[in-house]
């Protein structure tokens, strides 16, 4: 069995900063101490001024593949993911096919346990006919049920009332939605387009995909979900008054319902179409200042639980069209943690924090089993940064088979130097090592 010491790091674990050896046994972190002796055929990595996190956990991905793979790969953007110090990762169903049958569903393991660094789970997809194969799911083996009440392709778009309330009060697992009013948005388009034609401008994104569009269903769910004792975890919350929904008066381990803020809506408002135009057309859509500030908020007072990407990247040809025909999404997997950093850098989030948004409370909200804190006997799922080491955003320097990044021309306070997956080296050096270590997650619902 291969054993790895790392010697003198900070850990950053479970609310607290200290220095230790951590020493890596297989798979497995197997001791934690303030010194351990190299004993047997030990790697020895010197971690003297570094930060060691637990790895980042993403529940909330579009890697593109099956039927989009002129855009992304599994390959590629679990790539990028380990270069940003993400670790495992939860895709969503709206490849093509749409994920919705259980054989569509295994497939897409299958094709991870073969090209990805990471660790993997895939959402199985809900349509409004297909309940008894979504009954079918494992939900040892699978991280949850994405139910698309707003913004979707394909056959996703679950808008039947009945189908709804069925999947809210039968699914045995955690349900995860995306939010937004198909109605109010269809509405708020058409006044655009008799206004504009077709050349509305970027800056009506997020009027067309409005406040009122994404707290109408959003609403909803908690609706539904407080009506039938539900597991629901909303995604990519964008606006403040979507904030008010949720709790911080209990403990997450006790929430049915929690809440998930993406690196985007935390950094970009709507301040920053002018220069960024498509670049950071997102759904939902990137809001304003004030609803940027509202989401810090919650998410530092705990009525927002966790920390992703909702990476979904487009080809430049794509992205570069005019706002009726570029598809909404973007690359984020690559940058997110050194985002994170730059913002506790810059006083916004306390350094534990990022590791209690980013891994610990992912963890507990779809309870994975031993990741998501660096623990003995926890699989070795780790990072380490160097908080006085920049990172600048260059083209060249992008893993994303897009090529291209929201981030360009951006410099972060500190950089991503080696990635552990499952005790082995996925990253380093600025480079992958070609190791596909990555498992399927499992949980203990």
């Amino acid at each position: 069995m291969a054993k790895v010491l790392l010697k003198g790091a900070m850990l950053v674990n479970e609310g607290r900063e200290f220095a230790a050896d951590v020493l890596i046994e297989g798979k497995r972190i197997s001791k934690i101490a303030p010194t351990i002796s190299a004993e047997g055929a030990v790697q020895e990595i010197n971690c003297e001024g570094l930060h060691l996190l637990p790895g980042c956990i993403d529940d909330q991905v579009h890697f593109r593949e099956p039927g989009l793979t002129h855009k992304a790969t599994i390959r590629s953007e679990s790539g990028a993911a380990v270069a940003g110090g993400i670790t495992s990762f939860m895709e969503m169903p709206n490849t093509v096919p749409n994920t919705l049958t259980q054989e569509l569903l295994e497939a897409k393991y299958q094709r991870a346990s073969e090209v990805s660094p990471a660790n993997y789970s895939f959402f199985m997809g809900a349509s409004n006919d297909n309940y008894d194969e979504v009954m079918r799911t494992n939900i040892q083996q699978v991280c949850g049920v994405k139910i698309f009440m707003g913004s979707s392709t394909g056959n996703m778009l679950v808008d039947n009332t009945q189908t709804l309330e069925h999947l809210f009060a039968n699914v045995p697992m955690l349900i995860a939605t995306h939010c937004e009013d198909e109605a109010t948005i269809r509405r708020n388009l058409e006044i655009f387009k008799e206004k504009y034609g077709e050349d509305i401008p970027m800056s009506a994104h997020p009027l067309i995909r409005s406040e009122e569009a994404c707290y109408l269903s959003s609403s909803k769910a908690v609706e539904l979900a407080e009506k039938n004792n539900t597991r629901l975890h909303i995604l990519h919350i964008s606006t403040g008054i979507e904030t008010e929904l949720f709790r911080n008066d209990i403990l997450l381990e006790q929430k049915r319902i929690t809440a998930e803020a993406c690196v985007h809506h935390l950094w970009f408002s709507d301040e920053d179409y002018a220069e960024k135009s498509t670049w950071i057309k997102w759904n939902p859509a990137v809001k304003t200042a004030n609803d940027r500030d509202q989401i810090w908020k919650a998410l530092l007072d705990n009525r927002i639980d966790v920390i992703a990407t909702d990476h979904a990247p487009h080809t430049i040809e794509e992205k570069q069209q005019k706002y009726l025909q570029a598809p909404s999404g973007g690359p984020l997997v690559q940058h997110a943690l050194p985002a994170m950093l730059d913002a506790s850098a810059n006083g916004k989030i306390p350094l534990v924090r990022v590791a209690e948004k980013m891994a610990h409370a992912v963890a507990v909200c779809f309870q994975i089993k031993d990741r998501g804190f660096i623990r003995e006997g926890y699989f070795a799922d780790l990072v380490l940064v160097n908080l006085n080491k920049k990172t600048n955003v260059t083209k060249d320097s992008l893993l994303y088979q897009c090529g291209w990044s929201p981030f360009e021309g951006t410099t972060f306070a500190a950089s991503v130097e080696k990635t552990f997956v499952n005790g082995e080296i996925v990253y380093e050096n600025g480079n992958l090592t070609g190791i596909q270590s990555g498992e399927r997650l499992a949980f203990n619902w």
